[in-house]
């Protein structure tokens, strides 16, 4: 029987485990009418992975659309075909660079940038995955893509690696970003290790380790989950009457003037069609466009 279960769940994935290899388990566990995660993590990547339960997998496009923060060290002098420690090695270079070349070279990957993705990705080509059809030895070619970095800072420097911490928008790959630093450099590089600290809203201090939550459902622990409305962080939210509450249940506009002046002069200052979050004794029940005299729910919470 599945259940009612309504939240966000942290995971702190581990090292080796697919995204939806931890979407299984949990679902195994838990039996939850819905599950879903925002923001794929590769294998080989460890860190924050938000996993939504319930109605917070309506909200998974707001933490999915949300900056992203990692920490990722590049191994210097090789680049590989899947562009991480995985992948077989196409060329090497006995060049290592030092610290002031490696920061020479940031401003060029800050900002808004074009990123080819990796061959080995999740992108479709003609139907098919990246992954598989390179896997089979297919040729792949991806056209690039701009994607935006805010910040991008050297951590700590080797002779034989650099570790970095990234700050970045939707759909940016750090294996390509490690691949296409090695080339600026002259010397490839590949990435060796990558763990996200944060994830829209959620950062690593809101994870537990799947092993650990698994072991406190076992023992009947509750499962403490973060409340739907967090994924909302950088939007409006309001609250409705049960009247409101009604008409938005039955997927109806409704107007502003049940609204406060002080809601109100804060909805005058959106945009139209700007997403509001709408609540009923704390609960989110709808998001809905602003339309100027009304709201449009275009997800509803409630049955």
């Amino acid at each position: 029987m599945k259940n009612k279960i309504n939240g966000w769940l942290i995971i702190d994935k581990p090292l080796n485990m697919g995204s939806t290899h931890v979407v299984s388990r949990l679902k195994r566990l838990l039996h939850p009418e819905r599950i879903g995660h925002a923001g794929t993590l590769d294998p080989l990547a460890t860190g924050v992975l938000p996993i939504a339960l319930g109605s917070a997998t309506k909200t998974i496009p707001f933490v999915m659309d949300g900056k992203k923060t990692y920490v990722f060290e590049v191994s210097w002098g090789a680049q590989t075909e899947t562009d991480d420690r995985e992948g077989a090695v196409l060329f090497t270079s006995s060049l290592r660079p030092s610290r002031e070349d490696v920061e020479k070279i940031i401003p060029a990957f800050t900002g808004t940038i074009l990123q080819t993705p990796p061959t080995y990705s999740a992108l479709k080509v003609n139907g098919k995955r990246a992954y598989a059809l390179a896997r089979k030895g297919q040729e792949v070619s991806l056209s690039a893509r701009s994607v935006q970095i805010d910040s991008l800072r050297i951590l700590s420097h080797t002779n034989e690696a650099s570790v970095f911490e990234v700050v970045c928008g939707k759909g940016t790959y750090i294996r390509s970003l490690g691949r296409e630093m090695g080339k600026k450099l002259g010397c490839y590089g590949f990435i060796s290790s990558l763990r996200r600290t944060k994830c829209g809203p959620f950062d690593i201090k809101n994870t537990i380790l799947l092993e650990k939550f698994e072991k406190e459902v076992y023992n009947g622990s509750d499962l403490n989950l973060i409340s739907v409305l967090t994924a909302l962080d950088d939007i409006l939210v309001l609250a409705v009457d049960r009247k409101d509450l009604k008409a938005l249940a039955h997927g109806q506009a409704i107007g502003i003037d049940s609204f406060s002046s002080v809601q109100k002069e804060r909805l005058s200052r959106l945009p139209l069609q700007s997403v509001v979050g709408l609540t009923f004794e704390s609960q989110l029940i709808a998001l809905a466009k602003y339309e100027g005299v009304n709201l449009k729910p275009f997800r509803v919470f409630v049955d």
